[in-house]
């Protein structure tokens, strides 16, 4: 796991996968750490080179002082390739990844092949929420928003169905360093890409939950109407969808990946 160095931060890598073949870079959503994707990681590994890595604020990165942005984020991703000697690589970016991933495709599209934005959004119309839950953690800690995050991140039925799965997906967001969670919330609170999306010109797979709360299949379709030519996959899921249909989010992205 290297640790690379972007403007002062460490962040935390993790390389695994096919020498020679195609890169796919993978990118987590707010309160995850790179281990949100382990349902993907056999399919992914035998046809990409992945790469994997913590968000400033998260996981194994460092965690400086705020404020973030998401040109802050984008430029940590091409010092982690350029550190790599990667020229170029297909993005998969999930929630805040697929805000990233916007940012990317458009600032720096000679680095990246194909583009998957799952569970994401372009704008938020009202900071209320954000404004909220910067609030409540400030008080409580993420333990006082927890309960709430997991119940967006995965639909009723799948906690029930599978919980130990939705267990470790709440001691992942528990551990969160709360600076950096609060620093990511403020960063979200003020996201407007919707400029951004005509001008992304890589091939662009979106990806939408039909039970997302967080970022709805309104959101989805507002990204694929932006871009020119985006297709769009729709999967019975709440937010993390990597998770709650880990097969079929799988097959989407390697489908997409892979098709000539």
């Amino acid at each position: 796991m290297p640790m690379i160095d972007a403007d002062g931060c460490l962040l935390n890598v993790q390389v695994e996968g096919r020498d020679g073949g195609p890169t796919l870079m993978l990118s987590n959503s707010l309160g995850c750490t790179l281990q949100m994707w382990e349902p993907q990681m056999r399919a992914l590994t035998q046809v990409f080179r992945v790469i994997r890595y913590d968000r400033r604020g998260h996981g194994k990165s460092g965690v400086p002082p705020g404020p973030y942005s998401m040109e802050r984020f984008g430029r940590d991703v091409l010092a982690i390739l350029d550190d790599l000697n990667i020229e170029k690589t297909h993005w998969c970016g999930l929630s805040m990844g697929g805000m990233v991933g916007q940012w990317l495709g458009t600032n720096a599209p000679e680095r990246f092949g194909k583009l998957i934005l799952a569970n994401t959004a372009c704008y938020y119309p009202d900071p209320t929420n954000w404004l909220n839950r910067i609030k409540a953690v400030k008080e409580g800690g993420i333990a006082a928003v927890a309960d709430t995050v997991i119940a967006g991140w995965l639909t009723a039925d799948f906690r029930e169905h599978e919980p130990q799965i939705a267990a470790n997906m709440k001691a992942m967001l528990l551990a969160s360093p709360v600076q950096g969670y609060l620093a990511c919330c403020e960063a979200l609170s003020t996201l407007d890409q919707r400029a951004l999306l005509p001008q992304i010109k890589s091939p662009t797979l979106v990806i939408a939950g039909r039970q997302d709360m967080a970022t709805p299949v309104s959101a989805a379709e507002m990204i694929r109407s932006g871009i020119p030519g985006a297709s769009m996959t729709l999967l019975d899921a709440a937010h993390i969808s990597n998770i709650e249909q880990s097969h079929a989010f799988t097959d989407a992205v390697v489908g997409f990946l892979t098709q000539r």
